[in-house]
Formats: structure tokens, sequence, C-alpha cells
């Protein structure tokens, strides 16, 4: 009974045994990795930001004057070119003013040949002969005024005739004086200063008919470039004012994207640098180029605006579209490049990667990165191009440790999208299923 149960034991220390050294031997199995080579490879430093597409130029069409629309030509969406009518307010008060103010003109235009025509001498008789005359006519009228007031104060007449021949003498009167001073005047001037006083004449009405003319041209809207009306809040009958747009015009040949860029990254953008739009509705992204780059930042979201300008044949992207612009600050060539799964936390916070040699030994070294984008990275040092680097499966492993490099293909007819692929499993991984066994 006692050698039963010894040889039992014995039985059972020996298969403790052999499951003690298979977890040691499979402890020790090395882990499986996968690996990509470092290559060398074109590497773009970019600036992203986001915001709102403008049109390239755009003109909110402000009457002159208040007036009533008197009829549009255009609706919104229609194309229009530069200079085309669109709307006319009211004018008739304008339209005769102006045709007043032509006639003007011609009147001081005729006065004024008149006055370089005629001979002052000639002026000055005529001027004697009115003075003359109109004395006469001043004297006639006192003598009758006279004689009134006589019969007047006799009783023989009424008071009525008397004050109508005051009325008659006053203005004789005034006409002798009037003809006094016209002669003082033809008499101190010479036939220049009249022919200057014409021309000024002439100056004034031109003037004047200019400005009616001005007046008269407000009340006709032309477009003051190509593009396509973007609103019309007014209709027919509707009184137009110098203080609300009556038409708005875009030029959407072209848009600009004015995008919100970190301060801190807006000193590498420079005017010229290529850049590329894309957005949020689907629209299929566009190239473009930086125009602007603001020499002033916004305080409160710490950014900087940078306009990007691009073509828009169709016109199918449409202003105040949101935009996600990705600019282009330099393009490093020959840059040697690992992708982003490659990297590794180094010591002391920094980065490192795995490298492994011909003997399937994984190398723990520590890189320097630079730039990034997408999904893959600048190494500044620590490998060099051609050598393997691990991707997949390097957690965990220790520097100078054997790694098994698995296939990397993966099978497009056999495998999910949705489904991808699980990560083979870690060194400790092993660990624990080889305690759990």
């Amino acid at each position: 009974m006692r050698c039963c149960r010894t040889g039992f034991s014995l039985s059972v220390l020996l298969l403790l045994a052999s499951c003690a050294k298979k977890e040691e031997k499979e402890a020790e199995a090395p882990a499986p990795v996968q690996v990509t080579a470092v290559t060398q490879d074109t590497i773009r430093r970019t600036v992203a930001g986001d915001g709102v597409l403008w049109p390239k130029d755009q003109a909110s069409i402000m009457p002159k004057i208040s007036a009533p629309v008197q009829k549009f030509y255009v609706n919104r969406g229609d194309h229009v070119k530069e200079g085309q009518l669109l709307a006319v307010l009211e004018n008739r008060d304008l339209t005769a003013e102006a045709a007043e103010s032509k006639d003007a003109v011609a009147v001081a235009e005729s006065n004024l040949r008149m006055t370089q025509g005629a001979n002052v001498p000639e002026a000055v008789v005529k001027a004697q002969t009115d003075v003359e005359a109109a004395k006469e006519a001043a004297d006639a009228a006192k003598k009758v005024l006279d004689s009134r007031s006589d019969l007047l104060k006799q009783g023989a007449l009424a008071r009525r005739q008397v004050e109508e021949a005051q009325v008659s003498y006053a203005r004789a009167n005034s006409d002798y004086l009037a003809a006094q001073e016209h002669l003082r005047a033809l008499q101190a001037v010479g036939k220049e200063e009249q022919v200057k006083s014409a021309s000024a004449q002439v100056a004034a009405a031109k003037s004047h008919a200019v400005t009616t003319e001005t007046q008269l041209s407000y009340s006709r809207i032309l477009s003051p470039k190509a593009g396509i009306v973007a609103d019309r809040p007014l209709f027919e009958g509707d009184m137009a004012s110098p203080t609300v747009a009556l038409l708005t015009v875009m030029d959407i040949s072209r848009v600009v994207a004015r995008v919100n860029v970190p301060v801190a990254q807006a000193s590498q953008v420079k005017v010229g640098m290529p850049a590329t739009l894309s957005f949020v509705d689907g629209t299929e992204p566009v190239e473009g180029k930086v125009t602007v780059v603001s020499p002033a930042s916004d305080p409160a979201s710490t950014t900087a605006q940078v306009w990007i300008e691009s073509p828009n044949p169709g016109e199918k992207l449409k202003p105040g579209s949101g935009v996600h612009a990705v600019i282009v600050a330099e393009a490093i060539k020959a840059a040697t490049v690992v992708p982003v799964a490659a990297i590794l936390p180094g010591e002391e916070g920094g980065t490192a990667v795995l490298v492994i040699d011909s003997n399937s030994t994984a190398h723990r070294r520590a890189v320097r990165l630079g730039v990034r984008e997408g999904d893959k990275v600048q190494v500044l040092n620590g490998c060099r191009p051609g050598e393997e680097v691990v991707i997949q499966g390097g957690v965990g492993v220790d520097d100078k440790a054997k790694v098994k490099v698995i296939d990397t293909t993966v099978k497009e007819a056999d495998e999910d999208e949705d489904n991808p692929p699980e990560a083979p499993p870690s060194k400790d991984q092993k660990k624990d299923e080889a305690k759990k066994k």
C-alpha cells in the first residue's frame, strides 16, 4: 500500500516538473511581431484650420437718392455684367429739372454771344437815352401827383386818385434810378468785364446742368461688376434709401476661404503657399493658394486669419459654407520616414523604435521625431532607411530580445473590413495563458 502511494507521488512530481519546463519554454518563446522597412519619402509640414467661404468680391449697391423703385430688371440668382442696368427709381422730377438746366445753359450762352458782339459806346448811348426817358416819365408823374394833391386840398378830387398818382410816381422814379445805375455801371466797366460776367453765367449754368444730370443718373442703378445677384430685399414700389442696400452682387468665379489657424503656426504660413480645402457636405476637395496672412491675431481665440483663394468652376462652392484647410508650409524631400505605429514610448518622456536585425533580435533605439503627416512621421536620428522596425507587437519586448517576424500580408478576400484581424499575443499575454494551463 505504501509502495503504491510512493509511486503515485513520484508520478505527480514528474508531471509538475514537466509542466514547469513547458511553461518556462513557452515563456521564453520569441514574441511575434510585424515589421516594416524604414523608407525615404517626401513628407510635408502642414498647418490646418477651419473657416468659412467668402466670394472673391461682392458689392452691396446703395442708392444715392431716396425714391420709390420704378422697375427691377433682375432677380436673385441672375448673372449680370459690369455696367448692366439693374433697376430704375422714380425720376420724373429729376428729368424735368435736367431739361430746365439745359435751357438755362442755352440762355446763358446766347447772352455771352450778344455781349461779345456788342459795342460798349452804343450801349452807353442807349443807357443815357433810357435815363432821359425815365427822368421825363418821373417828372410827368410828379406833376400829376402835385396837381391831384392840390385838388384834394380844394375838395375837388377823391383821395384814391391821389394815392394812385403817388404809386405811379414811385414806380417812375424807381425806373429812373435804375436807369441811372445801369448807366454808371456801363461807364465804370469795359467790354472785357462784361464778357467775363457773361462767361461766368454760362459756367454756372453748365455746372447746375451737370448736377441735375448727375442726380438723374442716380435713378438708374447699374451693376459695378460682373457676378450673380445674391440679394434683392425690395420690390417694385418700395422706397429705396441710401441707408439700405438695394441689391447685392457677388463674384463667385473664385472663392476665398477665411481660415483661423493657431498663432503658433501662423508664422510658418506665407503668401503663395499651396493649400487643400475640404468640405463637410461631401463636396470634392479643391486646391488653392494663400493670398493673405493677417499680421494681427484674435486675442479671444488666439488664432490668426489666413485667406486661401481657389477657383470655383461651375460655381459649385457656395459662400457661407464651412471649410477645413490644410496648408503645405514645407515639403521635405528624401526624409527618413516610419509609420506612426512604429513609435514607442522612450526613456525620460522620449520616443523609441524597435529595430530588428537579420538574427531576429530587437534593438530598442531612442529616436528624435520631426514632421508628422497622416500616418507617417519623420525620424531625424536613430534609424536608417532599409532597416526594419516593429509596427505591431512591440509593446513589452525588451532590448536585444529575440522576436518572431510574422507575415504582414492581409488576405483581402478573406478578411472583413469591419472585422480586422486581431493583433498577435504579446509576451505577457503568453505568460498569463501558460499560468492558467
